[in-house]
């Protein structure tokens, strides 16, 4: 019997990061995963069941200290991170060196233009491993990577709001269809999850409960994401993120203006041509719509879309769940990808 590949979890008192090691500890490859603790971290929790009882059982779920030794001594060959984007920076050229895979969950390898890169302000320790390791990292986006994905030392998962946009678009951009002097707009809505499990102001039940409000209009971190992947322009897209008064979910709504007159059934094809045999991109027939509530724990990214009569004028709607295809559950199919498995596997 082939043996169960050994994985590590750092950050699993997140909400991603909890949702991952649901999803690896249940996934048929692995062993229970190893989950890892900062000083500091986890407000000095011994065990994740302590931050999320849910997890209680199962034999716990032990955090045990950040040691490079203990994890080759333990025999771990991909290391996950879910921690912020300036403690992966400062993590994955210690994990690369020690011959470990990386999965990173944060925005610290995801993007390679340094007009982009600069809204996070990293302070490498060492400028040149760091710039040879931006270069190395593969944007893990399955959809559209998933051969460089498979040989990849390190993976950088995308982000959820970049997911949603970037797969509503990625078919239409390649095949020319866009008419981009027009410009292309995203309005996508987000549950409170996606700001992360620290409070704040903004994410107080108090702000949310009963509200919908706009932020980071214009320089929200995802954005160069979107613009890298799809090759656009910054002055080509604008992109409005809005927090839900929800749990969890992303709704996108994309606009676009086409160059050339088209039929329904013309963008249907063209949207499941891209995506055939591709099991966590769902498309909707018009004229209906996915919802929110579709997606919801599940890895799916659902797709749909209205044309005006014209031809000419093209909404796109896409729903993700943003802990799962947003993140933990797009974390499991870079992983099944990078190992030759099924991408299907542990997400079912």
């Amino acid at each position: 019997m082939t043996a169960k590949l050994k994985t590590a979890v750092l950050g699993a008192t997140g909400y991603s990061g909890m949702e991952l090691t649901r999803l690896l500890a249940h996934h048929p490859r692995l062993e229970k995963p190893i989950l890892l603790r900062r000083d500091g971290g986890g407000n000095g929790a011994r065990d994740l069941a302590e931050v999320f009882p849910g997890l209680s059982g199962n034999g716990g779920y032990p955090l045990q200290p950040l040691s490079w030794p203990e994890l080759k001594r333990q025999d771990v060959q991909l290391l996950f991170l879910a921690t912020p984007h300036e403690v992966s920076r400062s993590l994955v050229p210690a994990a690369i060196a020690e011959g470990l895979r990386v999965i990173d969950l944060s925005g610290a390898w995801r993007l390679k233009q340094a007009k982009h890169k600069a809204v996070y302000s990293f302070q490498d320790s060492d400028a040149v491993t760091a710039a040879e390791l931006t270069k190395e990292a593969v944007y893990g986006l399955p959809e559209l990577n998933s051969g460089r994905i498979a040989d990849a030392r390190l993976v950088a998962n995308p982000g959820c709001y970049a997911t949603s946009v970037i797969l509503a678009l990625a078919p239409l951009l390649q095949a020319g269809l866009v008419d981009r002097e027009r410009g292309i707009v995203s309005d996508s809505k987000s549950g409170v999850s996606g700001a992360g499990k620290e409070p704040t102001a903004r994410t107080h039940f108090v702000a949310v409960a009963d509200n919908l409000s706009a932020y980071s209009v214009f320089n929200h971190r995802h954005l160069g994401e979107i613009v890298e992947q799809l090759e656009l322009g910054t002055s080509e897209l604008i992109f409005t993120p809005h927090l839900l008064p929800i749990p969890r979910g992303i709704l996108s709504t994309v606009y676009v203006h086409l160059n050339r007159k088209m039929k329904s059934e013309d963008v249907e094809s063209c949207l499941r041509a891209f995506y055939a045999n591709r099991r966590w991109v769902r498309i909707f027939a018009t004229p209906n719509l996915p919802q929110v509530q579709f997606s919801l724990h599940t890895n799916y990214c659902d797709l749909g879309f209205c044309l005006a009569e014209d031809g000419r004028r093209l909404v796109l709607v896409s729903c993700i769940d943003n802990l799962l295809k947003g993140a933990a559950g797009q974390a499991v199919q870079n992983m099944n990808l990078m190992y030759g498995w099924n991408e299907q596997e542990g997400l079912q």
